[in-house]
């Protein structure tokens, strides 16, 4: 169990030290020395979870949208959307983010060249079904006008999103993200919403500061009643990863500093 628990650390520590050096840099000009000099981890204990730069990108952007907290339930589920943009506008600020999120984003909307082979359509697949799953439970509920098409609804709202950031970013390295989706939802959604729900929607910029505690709150909630489920099962074997790299073997994992990894998780 002790080293189930130390792979999974140490995997989160590459990945979070990867995330900061493709944000950093992008993702032609990082290099694998660069992700081992950030993190602190061995070459060995890199290619136990991960066999090339190439995996290790894919593997952050697969993180980015389950490396959000949940926000908590609202009983408007077009609040609930417009929440979780404010969540993430507020972890892709450079003062108050989360680097796995910025680093995967920066991965998904750099273009780069057709020879990385990275499948960037993998999160933003994940948040077209997401997003839509949450606009058909608000017309399920009455909160969306009837007429309206929750697949064209989600690619806009995630289009949208993407562009604003990108923005954001250029001009004030998304020092004022959170205000550019606030006016990019209050827009977007008198022409979806019923007016009854659209007025009790709250558009301010400084909900994201309060939702991002409450959904870290939440997380720190659900991790202490799941702690007990991880213990000798499935799920840890999952989150370690794959261990096919070149350096696949125990000892390669034991090469990694504990502190490092725990310091980092």
């Amino acid at each position: 169990m002790a080293r189930q628990e130390r792979a999974i650390r140490t995997r989160r520590a590459l990945l979070v030290a990867a995330a900061e050096v493709f944000d950093e840099v992008g993702y032609e000009a990082a290099t694998i020395s660069d992700v081992l000099k950030k993190s602190g981890m061995t070459k060995g204990a890199l290619y136990f979870h991960f066999t090339s730069k190439e995996e290790l990108a894919q593997a952050v952007l697969a993180a980015q949208v389950e490396s959000l907290p949940r926000v908590p339930e609202q009983e408007l589920k077009l609040q609930q959307s417009l929440d979780e943009a404010l969540l993430l506008a507020y972890l892709l600020k450079r003062d108050t983010g989360d680097p796995i999120v910025q680093g995967s984003v920066r991965l998904t909307v750099d273009q780069g060249s057709p020879k990385d082979h990275l499948n960037r359509r993998v999160p933003m697949k994940a948040w077209q079904d997401h997003t839509q799953a949450l606009f058909q439970e608000a017309k399920a509920k009455g909160e969306v006008l009837p007429h309206a098409d929750v697949d064209s609804l989600a690619k806009l709202f995630v289009g949208a999103f993407t562009g604003v950031q990108v923005l954001s970013r250029i001009m004030t390295g998304r020092a004022d993200l959170a205000e550019r989706v606030a006016d990019l939802y209050r827009h977007l959604m008198p022409s979806i919403a019923v007016p009854g729900v659209l007025v009790r929607l709250d558009f301010t910029p400084e909900r994201a500061a309060r939702i991002h505690r409450e959904a870290m709150e939440l997380r720190e909630v659900e991790a202490a009643e799941g702690e007990g489920d991880l213990e000798d099962g499935p799920e840890a074997d999952i989150a370690a990863g794959p261990q096919t790299g070149a350096g696949a073997s125990a000892g390669a994992e034991a090469e990694a500093p504990a502190g490092v990894a725990t310091a980092a998780q």
